[in-house]
């Protein structure tokens, strides 16, 4: 197998498949290849299982500012607006209300704040505070058994999008597949990727592909193959593996609780499965650990190939990791794992959503759960919050932790323009038709 294309994207998940979508749907690009090291798309961290199923608008998530959730609002409508034009039944997603509940007196005037004086309650024109009686009529079992005499308010939106994002990646290959210009290789791994004087020889375990520009979006394993390009020195990755408990039908949508703003991580939420409506999810945890993809020991190198092993990586972890929030998180995470035990410690989260839940009530999830690479920036010894991009010479590498999936398209638009720069001024790049066949189907408010 040998190809020679105009554009390579390196990685099958959905921030690939979203940029293999926009790039083959609404540019001119002559040929282009998407290549994927497993025998199946988003069989990884897009995976269904692998990942909390929220498409994160910025109106729940309290940890966000308002500048940080007006940027997310436009990504997630995008993809909100794909699923309304290509998933009229419900196959990939479904939509139910969603609220960031609060209570007692100090979160529910945070809450408050945040609406009235924030400029939430502007930004998002679906989102609506409400009492006890209408948490209720939503959310029974989220005012059961709670005591009446706490002060209760809830921000609610009915845009709450609950996404099979492995199915969505699966939707994004399809259409673009259509396209007579666009090949797609599975069960093909990346084994070098070396610059040549027209772009980029990217040598497999299946054969050889030429290409003027190059998109790494390999999650974990964009920064791996960056650093061994010479990009990206002075980052290294905190993986973060994210876990679930079950329990049966509890809640009708995805509650969520107040975030603590200094964590780069989902605040513990319940939500119905996408898939099974019966089903309640409860999490994520949020556990450290030296490995890129979630069972793989193999990674373990690869982890340690990123990490560098050098006293900059080091002294960013004893930085990052000392912070008196950050360490007892990080500690509590890793008793959420262990048999018995972890229930019990976990249980006191899902009764702040659920109150009159049970250690009988729920499980552990068995095989839920990927791998999230966290950003350290080795120069201010800091967490980077959010995505990462580095852009070199004809070749992008993304790196995306949450809320990656919920603006993959948005990224992908973004890339499409940088590629269009990269190739030269034949090509051209129809946002808008982009734009119309997206978030041009996003349901406003009235």
């Amino acid at each position: 197998m040998s190809g020679k294309y105009d554009l390579v994207i390196v990685g099958g998940g959905i921030s690939g498949a979203s940029l293999l979508y926009t790039t083959a749907k609404f540019t001119d690009i002559d040929s282009i290849a998407l290549i994927e090291k497993e025998s199946e798309i988003a069989a990884i961290n897009s995976h269904c299982t692998n990942n909390s199923q929220t498409l994160h608008f910025g109106d729940i998530e309290t940890n966000y500012t308002l500048d940080k959730a007006e940027e997310v609002k436009e990504g997630a409508e995008l993809l909100a607006g794909y699923l309304e034009n290509y998933d009229p039944d419900r196959e990939m997603h479904a939509k139910r209300s969603k609220m960031v509940l609060g209570v007692g007196d100090e979160e529910v005037a945070e809450l408050e704040q945040r609406y009235e004086d924030e400029g939430f309650g502007d930004l998002f024109p679906k989102l609506k505070p409400i009492g006890r009686e209408e948490i209720a009529e939503l959310e029974p079992k989220v005012v059961e058994g709670r005591d009446p005499t706490k002060e209760m308010l809830a921000l609610q939106t009915p845009d709450g999008y609950v996404v099979d994002y492995g199915e969505t990646t699966k939707s994004f290959v399809e259409e673009a597949s259509e396209e007579a210009n666009v090949d797609v290789y599975t069960g093909t791994e990346v084994k070098d990727i070396t610059p040549t004087l027209d772009g980029y020889t990217i040598e497999t375990d299946r054969g050889r592909f030429d290409c003027d520009a190059t998109v790494v979006a390999a999650g974990s394993h964009s920064l791996q193959i960056a650093k061994e390009l010479g990009y990206g020195q002075d980052k290294v990755l905190l993986p973060i593996a994210g876990s679930f408990f079950l329990a049966d039908d509890l809640l009708n949508g995805k509650v969520y609780t107040l975030q603590m703003k200094k964590l780069p991580f989902a605040a513990v939420h319940g939500d119905a499965d996408v898939h099974d409506s019966s089903i309640t999810r409860f999490g994520p945890t949020a556990k450290l650990v030296p490995t890129l993809e979630r069972g793989r020991i193999s990674t373990v190198k690869d982890f340690l190939d990123v990490f560098g092993l050098n006293a900059a990586a080091f002294l960013s972890y004893a930085n990052i990791l000392s912070d008196r929030i950050l360490l007892p998180y990080v500690l509590r995470n890793l008793v959420y794992d262990l048999p018995n035990v972890g229930r019990k410690q976990f249980l006191p989260h899902v009764q702040k959503v659920v109150p009159s839940v049970e250690l009988e009530d729920i499980e552990r999830a068995k095989g839920y759960g990927g791998v999230r690479p966290q950003i350290v920036d080795t120069k201010n010894k800091s967490l980077d919050m959010g995505e990462a991009k580095i852009v070199g010479d004809d070749i992008i590498f993304n790196i995306t932790p949450s809320p990656g999936a919920s603006t993959c398209l948005k990224n992908a638009m973004r890339d499409t323009h940088t590629l269009i720069d990269f190739l030269g001024d034949e090509y051209e790049f129809d946002e808008d038709a982009f734009r119309e066949d997206t978030i041009g189907n996003f349901p406003r408010a009235e």
